[in-house]
């Protein structure tokens, strides 16, 4: 009598980052299961080193070949679409997948202002790779001593500006809510210190009404030379979640009870920027990514299990900053989140930053040899009353 092979469970990861990388990696621990990972392009994108690529001292994109486990199916490709209830994908090519289960880690990018004249005209961003290579090639073609200014006080506007600067280029950063509203007092000061020193000139409090191609018009009426304008103010999600009928927060997150499941459907996990567990979602960063997307590979895998799913559980350390390639600052933090006001600068804080990022894609590739070998620190997310997600039927 001729047996029958077990049909493998399949599970379509949405999104290749940091989150979703990972969390294909980490599905690995059961042979039974077939993993697609869905990513629109063909390389792994380091988000954390994209200020890095646009002033040339840098790449900021790998393999996949070097960062996937085996068996691990990558199809370049969009979702246009989840059709939940029918436990499928619809893609831009026009081909579909169905799953089993689907880890949705889709990210984030840079945010719209709204009524900003001449933003979608003259502006350029940083927060994913083609607009990075766009400003990159940009950049080139203007001498040093042509006026940049960075728009947004948040660390990827610091990062910019430093990189920058320490290349020779002449930079202005405006500050909306003032420099590194994230760090502690002495983080901010150690942080300003070093943008001092590289020439960076820092305006606080200070707002963009208007951006033209040669120059930005300031809340106060003032007109500041700029030659290339760069725009790191906030970040948004994609609407995949919303436009597929999903229940997302306000800036357009997934939302999920504390396992990271889906509150209107079981077989659906978030992970990473764009996952909103109770409505409370984590800073957006690859230091949380990365946890994510493990613990949302562990609901998958306790679901197909049998088992009940653990709750989400991870902690912050703090935040590294890099202030050029010579210089950096480490804001430490409660396991919460909450900077405490301490903070280390200088050579040793850009090596421990340096050392952060090239470790970060040591834990994939490490997670792509030996499935579950992954660990995360624990303990400062308190778990909030989160809405239901429904049952599995």
């Amino acid at each position: 009598m001729t047996e029958v092979a077990a049909q493998k469970t399949h599970v379509v990861v949405v999104g290749g980052g940091y989150a979703g990388t990972l969390a294909a990696n980490h599905l690995r621990q059961r042979p039974d299961i077939d993993i697609t990972l869905v990513n629109p392009r063909p390389v792994f994108v380091e988000r954390i080193r994209l200020h890095q690529l646009i002033a040339d001292t840098g790449a900021a994109t790998a393999d996949y070949a070097t960062l996937l486990g085996d068996g691990i199916r990558l199809v370049v490709d969009a979702v246009d679409r989840i059709e939940a209830t029918a436990r499928r994908v619809l893609l831009s090519s026009g081909a579909e997948l169905d799953y089993d289960y689907l880890i949705y880690a889709v990210g984030s990018t840079g945010a719209t202002p709204p009524a900003v004249p001449g933003f979608a005209d003259f502006a350029y961003a940083v927060a994913d790779l083609e607009s990075a290579q766009r400003l990159r090639y940009a950049l080139a073609d203007l001498p040093l001593a042509a006026p940049v200014t960075v728009v947004g006080g948040g660390l990827t506007g610091i990062e910019t500006a430093a990189e920058l600067a320490e290349r020779g280029r002449e930079v202005t950063l405006v500050c909306g809510a003032g420099l590194g509203p994230s760090l502690s007092r002495r983080g901010r000061r150690s942080v300003a210190r070093r943008l001092r020193g590289s020439g960076v000139n820092v305006l606080e409090s200070a707002t963009v009404t208007e951006v033209r191609w040669d120059a930005v018009v300031l809340g106060d009426g003032a007109v500041l030379p700029s030659a290339a304008t760069i725009w790191t103010a906030g970040f948004a999600v994609p609407d995949l979640a919303a436009r597929s009928g999903l229940s997302t927060d306000a800036l357009g997150r997934l939302l999920t009870d504390e396992t990271l499941t889906s509150v209107d459907n079981p077989y659906i996990v978030a992970a990473g920027d764009a996952a909103a567990p109770s409505g409370q979602p984590l800073r957006m960063s690859c230091q949380a990514a990365g946890p994510l997307g493990a613990q949302a590979a562990n609901t998958v895998l306790s679901r197909i299990a049998g088992a009940a799913p653990a709750v989400l559980n991870q902690a912050f350390v703090g935040q590294c900053i890099s202030l050029g390639r010579t210089y950096g600052t480490v804001q430490l933090a409660r396991t919460d989140d909450t900077p405490v006001n301490l903070a280390l600068g200088g050579r040793t804080a850009a090596s421990i930053k340096e050392a952060i990022c090239k470790g970060t894609l040591w834990a994939i590739r490490r997670e792509a040899a030996k499935p579950g070998s992954y660990r995360w620190l624990k303990g400062g997310r308190r778990p909030a009353q989160a809405p239901a997600a429904v049952a599995l039927r």
